[in-house]
């Protein structure tokens, strides 16, 4: 009884995931059957993707190593309807129901390809305090959905490539915009929901992100530099002073406690992981801006005021730190209560989740070990490993827990995924694919034996765009 029991719960699943799998072909308008042959010996192989070659070998792939090459750097993806379909899946949710997105980017570094075109130069960190560098390649910006436990479990819903003349906020705007929307499109959210928690680390501008995304059913929460000095509502005036009305009150300086008032809000909660965790609130707080950097352009007039709620979280211990420091959280909403404040830093902590994405994207996955020249191929090879990581995760609760001898037994619905995709050979082979056969065919003449390649590729700068054409050089051409 158990067993047919099972068989039923396994059904829903299976369609679901049968279902993305006839989505994600259809959005493959080009080379579609090598692309989604690709896509299943990546999910199928062995151990770690170290080179994009070898995954030619898999029993999946049922093509040779030339049409691989061929799909990824001539196939054709329909981005839209493929992030049509991600939005429309299954998501995880918050326990209060709403949906949790962090945005963050990860670099794809590609420092020895003077080849490859827009590259710009990357912040990565290295062991050792002080030790960060600065390294040419290929930054991508990431949306997922965050699940409300522990987990490394996300779901991936977008991904923008970084250019060099692009401005960082305003690409994440428009991103969290096009996001929102076709989840809305989706009936992920409606009317009366409770509105989308978007989670950010600190190297984003959060204020200027809440103020674009203002019209959005949204609520930012970002980590803000422990030296940043915001500033309370101006006191109102006292009647019958005559005079300018001050546009800032009192100062904030986080790294000065004189400057703090007493707290509206303070939480104490006891945890596993970090021991005592006292969080305290102060309500609409604002940054003083200028007219310079981002609100350069911003319409005549006086500048916004964006007024948040900043939370000042305190923590025992870490794992491996004794002594941690503050952490420093900016609200984009007022008059938060205590539950507002103790789902809030919760939240946050949710989002070192996405590193674990990241971490099997790359270590796994084999995300960043293609050595591709092109940008617009490695765009095509990120949406493959997305659509990957998809099924893992749609799969989750159908694989079978094939671990190692020295390994530990996964909890029922804990398992990694990792091992999700141990065995996911087992359940390809249960459902149907949607590709041809391949027609017989041989490898082509290539170029002859001892002849130079006389087309050599140019060479690109980091972190400039290259100037094909100058008005002095055009002046120069119509004198002529």
């Amino acid at each position: 009884m158990m067993s047919v029991l099972d068989d039923v719960a396994r059904v829903e699943p299976l369609s679901v995931l049968s279902g993305f799998r006839q989505d994600f072909y259809a959005c493959l308008d080009t080379r579609g059957d090598a692309l989604f042959g690709l896509v299943d010996a990546l999910l199928c192989t062995d151990g770690p993707v170290k080179t994009l070659v070898d995954l030619s070998l898999a029993p999946e792939h049922v093509r040779g190593h030339g049409a691989l090459y061929g799909a990824v750097n001539s196939g054709v993806i329909n981005l839209r309807r493929l992030r049509s379909a991600l939005a429309a899946l299954p998501l995880p949710r918050a326990a209060d129901g709403r949906i949790v997105l962090a945005v963050d980017i990860s670099n794809w570094l590609r420092p020895d390809a003077p080849t490859s075109a827009d590259r710009v130069f990357c912040h990565t960190y290295a062991r050792g305090k002080g030790a960060a560098q600065m390294i040419p390649g290929w930054p991508c910006s990431f949306v997922a959905a965050l699940e409300p436990g522990r987990t490394s479990w996300t779901a991936l819903l977008d991904m923008v490539r970084l250019r060099p003349c692009d401005d960082e906020t305003t690409v994440t705007a428009a991103q969290v915009r096009e996001v929102v929307g076709r989840l809305c499109d989706a009936g992920q959210w409606s009317d009366g929901d409770l509105p989308i928690l978007v989670v950010l680390d600190a190297g984003y501008d959060v204020t200027r992100l809440s103020f674009l995304l203002a019209d959005l059913p949204v609520e930012l929460l970002g980590r803000l530099r422990s030296d940043r000095v915001l500033y309370f509502p101006p006191p109102p005036q006292p009647p019958g002073k005559i005079g300018r009305p001050p546009k800032h009150g009192p100062e904030f300086t986080f790294g000065d406690e004189a400057t703090w008032p007493a707290p509206a809000i303070t939480t104490t909660t006891d945890t596993t992981r970090y021991g005592q965790a006292v969080a305290r609130s102060w309500d609409r707080l604002h940054p003083l801006l200028s007219r310079r950097s981002a609100w350069a352009d911003h319409p005549e007039g006086e500048l916004p005021r964006v007024e948040g709620t900043v939370i000042r979280l305190e923590v025992d211990h870490l794992p491996g730190d004794r002594d941690p420091k503050p952490v420093w959280l900016w609200w984009s909403r007022t008059g938060a209560s205590p539950a507002d404040v103790d789902r809030l830093w919760r939240a946050f902590l949710r989002r070192f989740d996405l590193e674990h994405t990241f971490r099997l994207l790359k270590q796994t996955l084999g995300w960043t070990a293609p050595k591709l020249r092109d940008p617009a191929a490695a765009d095509r090879w990120t949406w493959l490993v997305i659509a990957a990581h998809t099924q893992l995760r749609l799969a989750r609760p159908l694989a079978e827990d094939l671990r190692k001898p020295w390994e530990r037994p996964a909890r029922p619905g804990r398992l990694t995924p990792a091992r999700v995709r141990r065995g996911f050979r087992c359940l390809h082979a249960k459902i149907p694919g949607p590709t041809a056969a391949p027609k017989p065919g041989k490898a082509g003449p290539g170029r002859p034996t001892g002849s130079k390649n006389k087309r050599k590729a140019p060479h690109h700068p980091v972190g400039k765009q290259p100037k094909t054409d100058t008005a002095e050089a055009a002046g120069k051409r119509q004198a002529a």
